[in-house]
């Protein structure tokens, strides 16, 4: 197992010495806090800010300070924090949030022996307005201090969305149509942002830009808007729920299924672009850029399929075009003597065209057991090769865990504040203690009826779940949409522990010297470096300035998307549909930002 990057201890009552906290009031205690905060914010006094931290507390960032996201550990990074930022942000007007229920001080009891008192304030800055979460923890002098407090910038002062009574007022009659045209063809003038990738990160990343006076024009090589989608295997449906896959502006009808097919979401996507009126050129590809570095623009050439070809000049790019690159697909000898054909599940699009043939699947996350239960439903001879051990959860475990704020009487916008409101060293030890309650719970019967049959699973990475594996790695696990009971049944069956020598005419051949007869292979191998689509697009010199994308950086914040990632006008906007809701709004904002003049990274120094 890798070494643990974050070996952060919880305040559990044990070691704060404390024994009982229940019998508080906690409206009186969040306010007794906030106040004592706000005095010491309001004076400048940073010893006093952090005085009412734990001395291994937390203070995350998402723009608000920082312009950046970022999470400092303990009293010492806290008060470089502020002594740098405090004064240039101008936090002010901190007022607490008690709107009930949804909002009030909770004193929660996350464990028998971990409870802490959490709340919201509001705050404004020089340029915009945010949201707070802190969580209180007991001292055995009857104090309370914070054990992590986020900062959250929601929008900005003088450049508001242009939302409900801000939308537009003026009447049409009769011009609409034609003037869509040309906002869509920028007939007279250049974008200010190119999106590249019309999925649902670029279409949501658009949208933040238009509605803060942005012009974005999105581009993709694809024929329809959300053919990123409808181009995947058709057995393809969303493993999380609608509640945490909500889009932002434009939200899914009450209607809506829980589990989202992918084809469902292709249209969806596609409507969501015509009315929320965002522009975007399909079937067209970007063949060459250039950076000038001395006026900080892009020169971008685009081949527009049988419309041309243009070259606007843009201030910002932004790659939406996945969180992964390329298809991994192993090089495996004798791959052209095979009689059969092998694909990348990229390319692999249904069991149907495949009944009465036979098929091994490689790889065991979730593409390669949805589509292995593919396989099976179509009564194909399938087997999956396990090249090592899987994270397993139920579907009725992830809905659980979600479900306490991504649920219908739970305003979206808040759920996500108070999703990310936790450092990922916090997270990464809570997950180290729910992940192995629910396996020996709720998924007993699951992850044994595997073991029985040889399907080797595992707890994640340090024992926090598909969360780690999904932030760290971006897959790795297989959140269970009925594979398992078809594997626990035999209907699919497994073969692991040996390593794949060789194609053979007929199938695969192992080095423990078994052999797999097979009409078909699906590699279900993941994909490369999410920076491989811009270095086709932008050259090595500029991707050698590009810093890691996605994964972890050391403090725990998601390296490279949404913010600064290497080079000036260039950004990642990744992740699954609740991250990018959330995240491609703060990318949006730092955008606008900059255009105005708000934002110059070379004045943040921390």
């Amino acid at each position: 197992m890798a070494t643990d990057s974050f070996p952060q201890r919880l305040p559990t009552l044990d070691r704060l010495g404390v024994t009982d906290p229940s019998n508080v009031s906690s409206s009186k205690v969040a306010t007794e806090w906030l106040d004592a905060f706000s005095a010491a914010i309001t004076q400048s006094d940073t010893a006093a800010v952090v005085d009412l931290f734990l001395e291994d507390g937390f203070w995350k960032d998402v723009i608000a300070l920082t312009w950046d996201f970022r999470t400092f550990e303990g009293r010492k990074d806290i008060k470089k924090l502020l002594d740098a930022r405090l004064v240039a942000t101008g936090l002010n007007e901190l007022r607490l949030l008690q709107s009930k229920p949804l909002n009030e001080p909770v004193l929660q009891t996350v464990y028998p022996d971990l409870v802490w008192l959490w709340f919201c304030f509001g705050f404004t800055t020089k340029h915009g307005k945010g949201i707070a979460v802190v969580y209180l923890v007991p001292l055995p002098d009857s104090k309370w201090k914070a054990y992590t407090l986020l900062t959250c910038l929601n929008s900005l002062t003088d450049f508001p969305q242009k939302l409900g009574p801000l939308r537009s007022w003026e009447t049409d009659h009769g011009s609409w149509e034609e003037k869509r045209r040309q906002e869509t063809e920028f007939s007279n003038n250049d974008p200010t942002v190119i999106v590249i990738g019309a999925g649902h990160s670029g279409l949501e990343t658009a949208a933040s830009l238009k509605y803060i006076g942005v012009p974005t024009l999105v581009i993709d090589k694809k024929p329809r808007v959300g053919d990123s989608w409808r181009d995947r295997y058709k057995a393809l449906c969303l493993h999380d729920t609608i509640w945490y896959n909500q889009t932002p502006y434009l939200k899914f009808p009450p209607t809506w299924p829980v589990y989202t097919p992918a084809a469902k979401l292709a249209d969806w996507l596609e409507a969501y672009a015509s009315f929320l009126e965002l522009d975007v050129w399909t079937a067209s590809t970007i063949t060459k850029t250039s950076w000038n570095d001395s006026t900080k623009t892009w020169s971008v050439e685009v081949d527009r399929g049988g419309k041309g070809t243009r070259i606007p000049t843009v201030k910002h790019l932004v790659f939406a075009t996945g969180s992964g690159g390329r298809p991994n697909v192993p090089d495996i000898p004798g791959e052209a003597s095979f009689k059969g054909s092998a694909v990348h599940s990229s390319g692999f699009k249904s069991a149907a065209d495949h009944i009465g043939k036979k098929a091994v699947v490689v790889g065991c996350c979730n593409s390669a057991h949805d589509i292995a239960q593919d396989f099976c439903s179509h009564g194909v001879d399938i087997t999956m090769y396990q090249r090592s051990s899987t994270f397993v959860i139920s579907t009725k475990s992830v809905a659980a865990m979600l479900g306490d704020i991504y649920n219908d009487d739970f305003p979206t916008e808040l759920a996500d504040i108070y999703d990310t409101s936790l450092p990922w060293a916090v997270v990464r030890r809570l997950q180290q203690r729910m992940v192995p309650m629910v396996a020996e719970t709720t998924d007993k019967a699951i992850l044994d009826g595997s073991a029985k049959v040889g399907f080797e699973t595992n707890l994640g990475l340090h024992g926090a779940g598909n969360t780690s594996l999904y932030l760290e790695r971006g897959g790795g696990y297989y959140i269970d949409t009925g594979a398992s009971k078809s594997i626990i049944d035999g209907n699919i069956k497994i073969k692991n522990g040996s390593a794949i020598e060789s194609f053979t005419e007929n199938g695969l051949r192992f080095a423990d010297g078994t052999e797999l007869q097979a009409d078909i292979v699906v590699f279900a191998t993941g994909y490369g470096d999410p920076r491989d689509f811009m270095r086709e697009v932008c050259g090595d010199e500029v991707a050698s300035k590009i810093t890691k994308v996605w994964g972890l950086d050391e403090e725990g914040q998601t390296a490279g998307a949404w913010k600064y990632c290497g080079h000036d006008g260039l950004w990642f906007a990744n992740g699954d549909l609740a991250l990018s809701r959330f995240h491609n709004h703060h990318l949006a904002m730092q955008i606008k930002a900059i255009e105005e003049g708000i934002l110059n990274k070379a004045d943040i120094v921390i």
